[in-house]
């Protein structure tokens, strides 16, 4: 799969599918979409060639694409391009074979409905290189660490601030050591105006609030954002105990906010954090050169 001019990468996260698109092992373009209806999923099926993605998928003016010939981008830029950007994923000739689609999911459901794509290859568990995990370990997680270690080397700690918060980690022999899961922030606020009767729904803020509220709202995000930043903070300050050289990187849809935080609170642990959020496609890339290379 590596070798073909063109492929997608497809996560399916417990929120929303993440999509890459790339050129060899070069990473053109990465955004999100909501789920895909299955009539939308089976149209693509029948007919998967890069023209032929529906705009559920690729939500983009197609005659904007830059050509095969235009200078790619590093993998790490840019991290997601706007609907309005003009530099978007390259056409493929109109009688071009099924875009190549290698797809991980933590959502069954979901992954059940792609089966019928007549180019796609599902990333198992064992075939992550990351030594030592558990059998029930998110396929998320593994490749977020994959493609940490894998770029800025090991021992590594990924930090995954999505609909869940995870920690996941692996030491310098690519040895899964552990992790964590908790709530991530938006889950947070959202249980404490879904299951109470008065407690109003809030935003994240971009800055860290007050920490002692005079309203309700300003108290909510006080509570979830401190007690969680204070959380982070010894996670890492643990893992550097035990690990003085390692390495912390944070991805996953709040990490923006997350190091803001971070930044305002504990400056000096801030400096040290590698911020990405196209971990898990380094992941998937590494997946395809280690185990997938046809």
């Amino acid at each position: 799969m590596v070798n073909s001019s063109f492929w997608l990468a497809l996560m399916i996260g417990n929120s929303r599918l993440h999509w890459a698109h790339f050129a060899g092992e070069t990473l053109i373009h990465a955004w999100d979409t909501d789920y895909l209806p299955a009539d939308v999923v089976q149209q693509l099926s029948q007919s998967p060639t890069l023209q032929n993605l529906p705009p559920e998928i690729f939500p983009l003016n197609k005659e904007k694409f830059t050509s095969p010939s235009s200078p790619s981008l590093p993998p790490s830029l840019p991290p997601s391009l706007p609907p309005s950007s003009p530099s978007l994923p390259p056409s493929l000739p109109p009688s071009s074979p099924p875009i190549p689609l290698l797809l991980a999911s933590v959502v069954p459901s979901q992954t059940a409905l792609w089966q019928t794509y007549p180019n796609v290859r599902i990333i198992t568990l064992d075939q992550v290189p990351i030594k030592g995990v558990y059998s029930t370990l998110g396929i998320d997680r593994a490749l977020a660490l994959c493609g940490a270690g894998q770029n800025w080397d090991f021992p590594m700690l990924v930090i995954d601030a999505g609909t869940a918060l995870t920690f996941s980690s692996a030491n310098a022999n690519q040895c899964f050591v552990g992790g964590a899961i908790l709530p991530g922030l938006g889950l947070q606020l959202a249980t404490l105006s879904g299951r109470t009767g008065q407690l109003p729904k809030v935003e994240l803020p971009q800055q860290l609030p007050q920490r002692y509220a005079l309203n309700t709202p300003e108290a909510i995000q006080s509570g979830v954002i401190y007690t969680l930043v204070a959380g982070i903070k010894d996670f890492i300050e643990a893992w550097w105990r035990d690990f003085p050289q390692g390495n912390v990187a944070v991805t996953g849809g709040d990490r923006t906010l997350l190091v803001n935080y971070l930044q305002s609170q504990f400056p000096e642990i801030a400096a040290r954090l590698m911020v990405e959020q196209n971990l898990i496609f380094w992941g998937m890339r590494a997946v395809v050169n280690h185990y997938l290379p046809n």
